[in-house]
């Protein structure tokens, strides 16, 4: 995850440059995998019908101990639809009485005022809620009618509440006609966070990326992310340092990044590059990490394909740092070892190779450069140009 708030407000008031993972990796947790809807990009493919084998309560409560020893920080549970598992609360609670911070990730649909209250009163840290547009479009997304009523309604009883709300967008050519005003919609409902998920899938590597509209829909989407979060950290009376905007599942967004510095605060590039370098892009396997419905442990939530073991055979604390699995072993090498156009990337330090499950789809090689990087030849060069940045017309 890329958090470009935090990055933007180190132009203004800079902090020490601090190296080192943390403890234990963020773990997403997908507690079950039954959902309420049928989302077109969904990775779970999760569906309206119970799933067989599923950790019991006593189970994961096992697991959450395991856990906490191991010194994970952080817990988002996810689905499916969380909110569908009838002990998600007593789950929830245990979690928070333990340290942990505690994401809620749901597509909102199934908060009502009930829900609102047990959800608050939980004292979540975050509560995350996907949006694919607005209106219709995100009901396409979702192939359930009035999703997105249902969801927003969610939002604002959580709101109400002053829970922490945030919404998730994972962006492809068939929505991003909706970025602008889901970020309309962003400021209007006063939502603290915008998470802008890059689609996880084979990309359009083989084509030049300077001519690729995916790319160039990716650079505008991303140069509009930059515009609006700097509206919010800039001092002035829009300023709200509380306003978090986010990345996934596309590491070079940093680069790009250090691009917009470099052209409009030239003054903070240093700073921000050794921020960037300290970051270092990518850390599935390594700071992030998955555990499915059924207990697979995967190196984070796109590799469900790929199993590490199972926490009902083996804890969680023997299974990530095994390093026998080539994956897990490639995943933790520091640099990877990545071919192509990331082996002689001027900012390789800062992406870390970006997302290796994409290669691994594209070219069936864990190992080769992501097709979703939308940076050209030249720029991987440090050949920056200072117009590569375009915004339709609004």
């Amino acid at each position: 995850m890329f958090r470009l708030s935090q990055f933007m407000r180190e132009i203004n008031n800079p902090t020490p440059i601090r190296r080192g993972n943390p403890p234990g990796p963020v773990v997403i947790w997908n507690l079950i995998r039954r959902c309420n809807l049928n989302c077109k990009h969904c990775y779970s493919l999760s569906a309206d019908t119970d799933f067989p084998g599923e950790l019991t309560t006593a189970e994961v409560y096992e697991v959450m101990a395991d856990l906490k020893a191991f010194q994970v920080p952080v817990l988002i549970l996810s689905g499916g639809e969380p909110l569908l598992r009838p002990d998600i609360f007593e789950i929830s609670k245990r979690a928070k009485d333990q340290g942990f911070y505690v994401g809620l990730s749901s597509n909102g649909a199934l908060i009502d005022q009930h829900k609102a209250d047990q959800i608050a009163g939980i004292g979540y840290d975050y509560v995350g809620i996907s949006l694919d547009g607005i209106g219709a479009v995100h009901d396409q997304f979702r192939r359930v009618e009035g999703a997105f009523d249902a969801s927003l309604k969610g939002i604002r009883l959580l709101k109400e509440r002053g829970v922490k709300v945030g919404i998730r967008f994972t962006m492809t050519e068939h929505n991003v006609v909706s970025l602008l005003e889901l970020l309309e919609l962003f400021e209007r409902e006063n939502i603290d966070k915008f998470y802008l998920s890059h689609l996880v899938y084979a990309g359009r590597g083989n084509h030049y990326r300077e001519d690729d509209a995916v790319h160039r829909t990716t650079r505008d989407a991303m140069a509009r992310i930059f515009e609006r979060s700097w509206s919010f950290v800039e001092p002035g009376p829009n300023q709200n340092l509380d306003k978090e905007f986010v990345t996934g599942n596309n590491d070079a967004d940093g680069v790009y990044f250090l691009d917009w510095v470099k052209r409009n605060h030239p003054d903070s590039l240093d700073h921000i590059a050794a921020k960037l370098d300290a970051w270092g892009g990518n850390s599935s396997g390594v700071n992030v990490a998955n555990i499915d419905n059924l207990g697979n442990v995967h190196p984070d939530t796109m590799w469900w394909h790929h199993d590490l073991g199972n926490v009902k055979a083996r804890p969680f604390s023997e299974i990530w740092p095994d390093r026998s699995d080539p994956i897990m072993d490639g995943l933790k090498q520091n640099p990877r070892q990545i071919t192509g156009r990331c082996s002689t990337c001027s900012y390789f330090n800062i992406c870390g190779g970006n997302t290796r499950v994409r290669a691994l789809q594209m070219n069936d090689d864990p190992w080769g450069e992501d097709p979703a990087c939308y940076l050209s030849n030249a720029e991987i060069a440090g050949d920056w140009k200072g117009n590569e940045h375009v915004v339709a017309a609004e």
